[in-house]
């Protein structure tokens, strides 16, 4: 029962939801508050197309009324790694481009830290990446694709079809749902870890998010309840365990994965989440980039 109730969280978490639209960004680039753009990607089940409900919330704007250059990354729903790598590489060419910027800074969610990673290692872009911040990013990957993995609905052909009608329905470029789930499980998480060296010329940082218990957010009651039990503390999808990667880490107590990217556009344990992201790149911007 349990593994059903993931694949229907994994499939219908943030249907429906986009970012908020690329607004113009008409910035003084000597009074801006971070030298280099900003391209935030969103993980698995998003999108960056116009809907009721924007992904990432608040935050575009805020950043934006506060001087600074932002950008969406465009990346599938439901791509894979290397094929959201490449959608990656295009938009940050595009970006570099249009602002005459030398690098950019990435802001990446989820399963879009996997994807810049990968992008930076796989496309040599650490001369046009300033910075990646990782944030609830499953970089030893997630529990609940084991989980998926382990059963034997998902390796049905049956199964497979199915997901691969989503997948167009949800209007991706390029759908790979039964490969962007496997690509997160903890086994070739290993892999991709070994294989996929950081660049030194990039500043790396990690930020994870923690649900105090079940009831926090109850949209994660299950996946938390279940992810704990395996690797303990966790956001409702990721644990810590899985989060604690190289460069600097913290931590943000109270909220869900879903959460830190504004999803329910309120304050939620008493935290702004614009103000997050907005410290974010003022501390990058103190570090010049």
């Amino acid at each position: 029962m349990i593994k059903l109730w993931v694949i229907v969280c994994m499939l219908i978490l943030f249907t429906g939801c986009a970012s908020t639209p690329d607004y113009s960004n008409n910035i003084n680039k000597e009074t801006a508050i971070i030298k280099y753009p900003v391209v935030m990607v969103h993980g698995i089940a998003a999108h960056d197309r116009k809907s009721l409900i924007n992904f990432w919330g608040r935050i575009p704007e805020t950043l934006r009324n506060n001087r600074a250059v932002v950008f969406l990354g465009n990346t599938d729903a439901w791509g894979s790694i290397e094929s959201n790598a490449a959608i990656l590489k295009s938009t940050i060419d595009k970006v570099l481009l249009e602002t005459k910027s030398e690098k950019v800074n990435i802001i990446a969610h989820s399963k879009g830290g996997i994807d810049s990673r990968y992008l930076i290692w796989k496309y040599d872009y650490g001369d046009k990446i300033a910075s990646l911040t990782t944030i609830s990013t499953p970089h030893h990957g997630a529990e609940l694709a084991d989980l998926l993995f382990s059963g034997k609905i998902i390796h049905t052909n049956i199964a497979k079809k199915a997901l691969i009608t989503f997948g167009k329905l949800y209007g991706d470029t390029n759908p790979d749902i039964y490969n962007s789930i496997y690509q997160l499980t903890t086994e070739n998480m290993r892999e991709f870890n070994s294989k996929i060296e950081m660049d030194s010329r990039v500043y790396y940082q990690s930020i994870y998010t923690t649900m105090k218990n079940r009831f926090d957010d109850l949209m994660f009651f299950n996946s938390y309840i279940y992810v704990n039990k395996i690797s303990g503390a966790n956001d409702g999808i990721v644990s810590v365990a899985s989060t604690r990667w190289s460069g600097n880490i913290s931590e943000i107590e109270g909220l869900s994965h879903a959460e830190i990217v504004d999803f329910k556009m309120r304050n939620i344990s008493g935290i702004n989440i614009p103000d997050i992201y907005l410290n974010i790149i003022r501390d990058l911007g103190n570090r010049g980039f």
